[in-house]
């Protein structure tokens, strides 16, 4: 069986764009492969985050992910930190990584102009693309599943696998990327020209997987649109409305063709109204989901032993690389 890695930040609550676009799938992908689900807190402190509010969000999505279906008989689920090969495996990245090459990540480019106008940037921001390396290959993993936001970051991970492979020793795997497949970019429900983001200043614009049910139908009934009136998907002309019939395929069994049938001669109103009230009796379930976990014993367990399992596997794969590269002691 092939090995899948991902990571999330726990820097925000998802968004139903996240949920439908990654988190859905993700749960998919455990039956296809040996899949290892990382909270990858280390990814958040390249900028500064409030402690309680951290460490409060990594397991608000550990229990969002197992709410969602992820199972831990199938998967591993752990955080990051809790397993110290990956910090490790990262330095040795980096003595094999060179500045223009992170140099030239957009992702470092577009946080650093915003970082710089506070207190300068962090060395952790420029670096952090290794510790994704690390991350990735520590697992062999021969698929990572990413948005287009960080397909530039996957390039990376295969160019110093392919590195590390010639200069030292054949150990990685070259990881291959898997983009998300239909839903995999949910838009801004205030500018559907814009992907859907937590961390956008218009509440309106998203709907956290966290938000009060009636709520979140409110967003959904103003959300922007166009005066056609016509339920029909059409990405380019009707990017609102197209937006929309994705957010209402992806929580119920209809298809795209079906939804459209279904409002002919119906007016938006009409439409949002019934997706507004999809999408809060989604919400009101799935929160009790993730309560049940969040007040529970069970979350710890998981986690406890998700971290024992990737350090099991992340060992054997960091000493490979410490020998392959001389360091440490050979004993006679």
């Amino acid at each position: 069986m092939k090995t899948l890695f991902s990571g999330i930040q726990p820097s925000g609550i998802p968004t139903i764009g996240n949920y439908i676009g990654a988190i859905t799938q993700f749960v998919e992908m455990q039956e296809e492969y040996e899949s290892y689900f990382c909270i990858v807190d280390q990814h958040a402190i390249t900028v500064p985050q409030d402690r309680l509010e951290l460490r409060k969000n990594t397991k608000l999505l550990a229990a969002i992910y197992l709410a969602a279906g992820l199972d831990p008989n199938k998967a591993v689920l752990f955080i990051q930190s809790e397993v110290p090969t990956h910090t490790q495996a990262t330095w040795i990245f980096q003595t094999l990584s060179y500045m223009g090459e992170l140099e030239r990540m957009t992702q470092f480019k577009d946080k650093a102009r915003k970082q710089s106008q506070k207190e300068g940037i962090p060395v952790g921001l420029f670096t952090y693309p290794t510790l994704m390396v690390s991350d990735i290959l520590l697992y062999n993993a021969d698929v990572v599943p990413v948005g287009d936001d960080q397909a530039q970051h996957l390039e990376l991970t295969r160019t110093l696998a392919e590195r590390f492979n010639f200069r030292y020793k054949e150990i990685f795997t070259i990881p291959e990327t898997r983009l998300p497949k239909f839903g995999g970019r949910i838009m801004s429900l205030q500018d559907p020209t814009s992907k859907m983001s937590k961390s956008d200043a218009n509440q309106k614009a998203f709907i956290s997987l966290m938000d009060d049910p009636n709520a979140a139908a409110k967003k959904i009934r103003s959300a922007v649109t166009d005066s056609d009136m016509v339920v029909k998907y059409d990405k380019e002309n009707k990017p609102g409305i197209s937006n929309l019939l994705v957010i209402y395929s992806s929580f119920t069994d209809y298809t795209i063709e079906e939804i459209e049938a279904k409002y002919e001669g119906k007016t938006y109103g009409d439409f949002k109204k019934d997706l507004g009230e999809i999408v809060k009796v989604f919400l009101t379930d799935f929160q009790e989901k993730v309560n049940h976990y969040l007040i529970s014993e069970e979350l710890d367990e998981i986690l406890d032993e998700g971290r024992d399992r990737a350090f099991k596997k992340t060992i054997k794969t960091l000493t490979k690389m410490e020998n392959a590269v001389g360091l440490g002691r050979k004993r006679k």
